[in-house]
C-alpha cells in the first residue's frame, strides 16, 4: 500500500511539473526576430573601439540550464517560488539582483548561439529584475535600513549590465540591435539613482566610464 502511495504520488508530483511546464512555455513572451545565423556569417559586426569598457564585477554563474531548454520553465518557476517565500526583504533584493546578473549572462550566451528571440526575452527580464532590485533596496531604506553595501553593489552591477548589452550589440544583426541598445535605459537609470543616493549618504560611488549625456 505504501509503495502504491509513493509511486503514485511520484506520478503526480511529475505530472504537475509537465503541466507548470506547458503553460509556462505557452505563456511565454515571442519576440520575432528575421533569422539569426549560428555561425555568424551574413552579421553585421560592429567593431569594438580602443576605449572598451571591462566593469571589475563578477556576473553569477548562469548555470548549464538556459532558456533554450525544455527544463527551464521550472527553473524560472522555481525562482519565481523562491521569491515568493522569501520573506526577509533585504534578502528579496538580493535574490532579484542575482536572477538579473544570471540572466543577463544567459542572453548574452544565447545570443552567441544564434537564438535572438529566447536571448532578447531573457535580457529584458535580466534589467526589470535589476529594477526590481533598485526599488526593492529603495523600499529597505525608506524603512531605516543600513543598504549601503547593497547600494555599491548595485551601482557596480548596473555599469556591468551596460557593458554586457554593449558587447551584445557588437554580435546581433541590424534589425535586433535597436531592440538590445533600448535596454540599456534599465542600468543607466539604476546607475543614476544608486549613484545619487551613495552621494546622498557620504560615499563615493564608482566612476561612470559610459558616455551617457
Amino acid at each position: 500500500m505504501f509503495r502504491k502511495l509513493a509511486l503514485f504520488s511520484a506520478v503526480l508530483i511529475f505530472a504537475i511539473g509537465i503541466l507548470f511546464t506547458s503553460v509556462l512555455r505557452t505563456a511565454a513572451v515571442k519576440y520575432e526576430f528575421s533569422n539569426m545565423p549560428q555561425n555568424g556569417s551574413g552579421r553585421t559586426l560592429r567593431v569594438l573601439g580602443e576605449n572598451d569598457v571591462n566593469i571589475d564585477y563578477n556576473l553569477a554563474y548562469p548555470g548549464k540550464i538556459l532558456p533554450d531548454n525544455p527544463l527551464w520553465p521550472l527553473k524560472a518557476l522555481r525562482d519565481r517560488v523562491w521569491l515568493w517565500i522569501t520573506t526577509n526583504d533585504s534578502r528579496k533584493a538580493e535574490l532579484q539582483l542575482l536572477f538579473a546578473d544570471k540572466r543577463i549572462a544567459m542572453s548574452k550566451i544565447l545570443f552567441e548561439k544564434g537564438k535572438p528571440e529566447e536571448a532578447y526575452s531573457t535580457l529584458t527580464k535580466a534589467e526589470k529584475y535589476l529594477a526590481e532590485a533598485s526599488a526593492g533596496e529603495k523600499a529597505n531604506r525608506d524603512k531605516g535600513m543600513d543598504t549601503s553595501e547593497f547600494l555599491m553593489r548595485l551601482a557596480w552591477a548596473s555599469l556591468k549590465h551596460a557593458q554586457v548589452i554593449d558587447e551584445i550589440t557588437q554580435i546581433v544583426p541590424d534589425d535586433v540591435a535597436p531592440s538590445v541598445i533600448a535596454t540599456k535605459e534599465y542600468p543607466k537609470k539604476v546607475f543614476e539613482e544608486t549613484r545619487n543616493s551613495l552621494l546622498e549618504i557620504g560615499i563615493d560611488p564608482p566612476e561612470n566610464p559610459f558616455d551617457w549625456n
